[in-house]
């Protein structure tokens, strides 16, 4: 399961694990994802999507209809 949030785009992102005695290490930053269904008014539907924390604040702000506009003009998301 990719941990790639559905509206915004965000992906892990590589940095590092600095110890005490500034040894560096690998490690992920995964986005904070939650699995969320939303009710489409138009489309008379329920659909499920993988969204970031900061994506949920922005459809509780714009609603789902606007930002799924905004997300398929920017090419982020395929609306079929």
């Amino acid at each position: 399961m990719a941990k790639i949030c559905d509206i915004t785009g965000k992906r892990p992102q590589v940095g590092n694990n600095v110890s005490h005695a500034n040894n560096k290490t690998k490690r992920r930053f995964y986005p904070n994802l939650h699995k969320k269904s939303f009710y489409i008014p138009e489309e008379d539907a329920w659909i499920t999507l993988k969204v970031s924390s900061s994506a949920l604040r922005t459809i509780n702000k714009k609603g789902i209809s606007a930002v799924l506009k905004e997300a398929q003009k920017k090419g982020e998301i395929i609306i079929k």
